[in-house]
């Protein structure tokens, strides 16, 4: 008989270079049948297009390309974790000798990609919602082996926080979340089972009653408020879109009847399919939430691997830009990507200064850049963000300068 098992890599497999396409394996053998897998090439990683209606994205997956690279016979330059980026610009760059890093492309692109889908689809819902809290609840929409890794892109994206243990952990962050339906249910009684959570967690953990297992969403609030007084902080209300209805008429109710009995500092949070559209049209009568499936599963950022040099000349496939590159911006948010070997001072456009987007983070297989912490990379993304908001006239297309 079969034993069953879970279908997971451990990171020394990642490692060693075993979660990779046949193809490349296939590659480097042949290469290697005749002395060719030492030829120094030059490969960018970049997005040729974005999403419909998406202008930029936050790239997320660094440090653990740091990680995955580190030792290896190569030099890296990369944008930092939580910079945001557009279509055409190479987010990094990895350079040796092909045979170093060839069965390491799948692993590269997955976790960059990844990462940067989930933090992007992120960054998108938390613009809409600045003053607002925003909570990750999305770890059961994943497998729980990468459960860590979307923690973490969901965070530095512009999460509060997550409600994933282990990612929470990993990240040096504390975990959120209060109560499922699951506790109500097998305990019989909305009210037995906020007193009994009250009683039980923490006097730090705020007491968050959720608010929509077996009656009318404004009568449990009411209840809640009334069972647990002052020591309620807020009440969620997680109601399935088969019983929605008109979400925004129920916050509404909620908040009156919670109002016109004296409980106006009780605050509201919705979860349960919550996506950008929802945020616009709950904002203003709710005080946060938390959303699951549509950070966990986003439009997916297709970031791609290509040669672009070898053995010192220019060269790629046909549609790509040929040559190492540099990607410079200035503070108006111009960017303009140009040759390596070409320097920019002053932004082509508008004559302001300019910062070289692509930095060393691997020389020699060293790693030479010092690595930000996630909740340094998710400050770092907010200010990228808010200074983006305040730009006219975005264009979303870089300027290309051979």
């Amino acid at each position: 008989m079969k034993r069953p098992q879970i279908y997971a890599a451990s990171v020394e497999q990642v490692r060693d270079g075993r979660v990779t396409d046949v193809y490349f394996v296939r590659t480097l053998e042949t290469l290697s049948s005749r002395t060719l897998s030492e030829r120094n090439v030059v490969a960018d990683i970049h997005a040729y297009s974005l999403p419909p209606g998406y202008d930029w994205a936050a790239l997320v997956g660094v440090e653990e390309v740091a990680a995955l690279l580190e030792g290896r016979r190569v030099d890296v330059y990369s944008m930092r974790e939580g910079e945001v980026f557009r279509a055409l610009e190479p987010v990094m760059e990895v350079s040796g000798p092909y045979g170093e890093f060839s069965v390491y492309e799948p692993s590269m692109l997955g976790m960059l990609r990844h990462g940067t889908s989930v933090a992007t689809k992120t960054a998108r819902i938390r613009m809409k919602c600045w003053e607002k809290t925003l909570v990750f609840f999305g770890i059961r929409c994943v497998h729980p082996s990468v459960a860590p890794a979307v923690d973490r892109a969901a965070f530095i994206g512009g999460c509060d926080a997550v409600s994933g243990v282990l990612g929470a952990s990993l990240m040096g962050e504390r975990p959120v979340g209060t109560m499922p339906h699951a506790l109500i249910i097998v305990m019989g009684s909305q009210t037995e089972a906020w007193k009994a959570f009250d009683e039980a967690v923490p006097a730090d953990v705020p007491r968050i009653a959720l608010c929509d297992t077996f009656l009318d969403e404004r009568e449990e609030a009411l209840l809640a408020a009334k069972t647990l007084g002052r020591r309620l902080y807020g009440v969620r209300l997680d109601t399935p879109s088969s019983r929605r209805g008109n979400m925004r008429r129920i916050v509404e109710e909620v908040r009156w009847t919670l109002n016109v009995n004296g409980y106006r500092d009780v605050k509201i949070f919705v979860s349960g399919g919550i996506d950008e559209d929802d945020v616009g049209e709950l904002l203003d009568v709710v005080d946060g939430f938390g959303v699951g499936t549509s950070i966990a599963f986003p439009q997916s950022i297709d970031l791609a691997l290509d040669i672009v040099e070898v053995e010192g000349r220019p060269i790629s496939k046909r549609g790509k830009l040929p040559s190492a590159k540099q990607v410079y911006r200035c503070e108006a948010f111009h960017d303009t990507i140009v040759p390596r070997r070409k320097s920019l001072e002053r932004c082509p456009k508008c004559g302001r200064a300019v910062e070289e987007l692509l930095k060393p983070l691997i020389r020699d297989g060293e790693i030479v850049a010092d690595l930000p912490s996630s909740r340094e990379s998710r400050d770092y993304l907010l200010a990228r963000l808010e200074s983006l908001g305040r730009v006219e006239g975005f264009d979303p297309k870089p300027l290309l300068l051979p």
